[in-house]
């Protein structure tokens, strides 16, 4: 598992480039330009299970999708920042990809460091050192397990249908 440190305030135009906004919509179209502006090296070599550690207000910006598919198609596993704007957040939900605040964990995160992530406790393990954030509720956990907001959604249509 890599992690990737970035710092505060990368908007939705450092995570996806808004010269495509309108000329890629799907996934596999989405990841090549994932982070380009911010780190070129990003698209090549992320990889499933990899985290992004970064500062406040990850997500500021536009209220595109593109940004939350491309890093849950990348195969991201989380990302951990000291804080979220609200619209990149749900964006983040519907996608399926889970975002984590926590100050402390980004802070103490040294490049070669382990990190060890237990969502549904709120805990995070960074370097040996281990630090607690605000337990997901089990409906952002299910829409997680589901793949996004709308995989979740024909599930539990499918299994209203079945009483």
């Amino acid at each position: 598992m890599t992690v990737f440190k970035y710092g505060d305030d990368v908007n939705t135009d450092l995570l996806f480039p808004g010269r495509y906004t309108y000329t890629c919509a799907k996934a596999e179209e989405i990841l090549p330009h994932l982070l380009e502006d911010l780190d070129p090296g990003f698209a090549k070599s992320v990889r499933p299970g990899d985290i992004i550690m970064a500062g406040r207000n990850f997500g500021c910006g536009s209220s595109r999708e593109q940004p939350a598919l491309g890093l849950k198609a990348a195969g991201i596993e989380a990302v951990v920042a000291k804080s979220f704007a609200r619209i990149f957040f749900r964006a983040a939900i519907n996608q399926g990809l889970l975002l984590v605040e926590c100050a402390g964990a980004v802070e103490a995160y040294r490049e070669g460091d382990t990190v060890k992530l237990d969502a549904a406790k709120g805990e995070i393990a960074v370097g040996g050192k281990s630090f607690s954030f605000a337990a997901l509720p089990p409906e952002i956990l299910a829409i997680r397990e589901a793949g996004g907001l709308l995989p979740y959604a024909r599930k539990r249509m499918k299994e209203a249908e079945k009483r």
